[in-house]
């Protein structure tokens, strides 16, 4: 199976580097473009035997499964120019989320597949999700199911969910990062420990407790009852959160869920008035 990736930026390059060090795919089996091509170039350098075509059209040409990893604004002028190079036998995946597959189903005749990746995924870890278009050949569901199976738990998702899904998902690694800094921050301020010291100390307890997790030991209830010893250190930091956390959560979700929606307009502007 010959895989296209159009788009090396961030999450096109994080795919490529996981599908390779996966075992999911060979570097020869992979032709590549950006518009920018060193950066496709810098790719090429690194995994010897990955091919770099000139043009999105010349990358769809050569492939039978391609993946438009651009912009959500990108995505109609990419679509319209591979277009003549895809049939029924080929597949074509977005990784966007404004994007849904009844878009790209009415603007060419193959299969298509939204999947949405994270940044997880680089460590051959963390979900993809995966909506399928409705005339999805079976071969193509099982042939990408089992391809991002080697760097990610896949998880079917449908189209009332893809925004809180993808918070979860994709934008969590840096909600939760950002959290973990100005815990970091705020031990420094507040203590006489380094910064140094205290992110190695954070980082590998979020690793450890990902391994809890992950290893079974726990839930995330049973883990927090655990250290949460009644009477002791642990809690009253508990207090501290419940107290200031607020609807922080529910405010995220609202922001990230009121941007989605003003990309949707724009999608649809472009897809729905030609």
């Amino acid at each position: 199976m010959k895989i296209g990736i159009i788009g090396t930026g961030n999450m096109g390059t994080i795919l490529i580097e996981a599908l390779i060090d996966g075992k999911a795919v060979s570097p020869s089996s992979m032709v590549i473009t950006n518009r920018t091509k060193t950066k496709a170039m810098l790719l090429k350098n690194k995994y010897k035997g990955i091919r770099v075509g000139e043009n999105a059209a010349e990358v769809a040409s050569q492939s039978d499964l391609v993946f438009l990893c651009v912009k959500p604004l990108d995505v109609y002028t990419i679509i319209n120019e591979i277009n003549p190079q895809l049939n029924n036998r080929k597949c074509v995946i977005s990784i966007t989320s404004p994007i849904d597959t009844n878009q790209l189903e009415a603007k060419t005749s193959c299969s298509v597949i939204r999947v949405i990746p994270s940044i997880t995924n680089r460590a051959l870890a963390g979900v993809s999700l995966i909506t399928y278009g409705e005339h999805c050949s079976d071969n193509w569901k099982t042939k990408v199911e089992s391809l991002f199976a080697k760097i990610s738990v896949p998880v079917t998702i449908d189209d009332r969910i893809t925004r809180v899904a993808s918070d979860i998902v994709s934008c969590g690694p840096a909600f939760f990062s950002y959290l973990l800094q100005r815990f970091i921050l705020a031990a420094v301020k507040e203590t006489e420990i380094d910064q140094e010291t205290a992110t190695v100390m954070a980082s590998e307890m979020i690793v450890g407790l990902g391994e809890l997790i992950k290893q079974g030991h726990y839930t995330l209830p049973s883990l927090q009852e655990k250290v949460c010893v009644k009477g002791g250190i642990t809690g009253e930091g508990i207090k501290v959160m419940e107290e200031e956390l607020g609807d922080l959560f529910e405010h995220i979700f609202q922001a990230t869920h009121n941007k989605f929606n003003e990309d949707l307009e724009k999608v649809n502007s472009q897809f729905y008035k030609h």
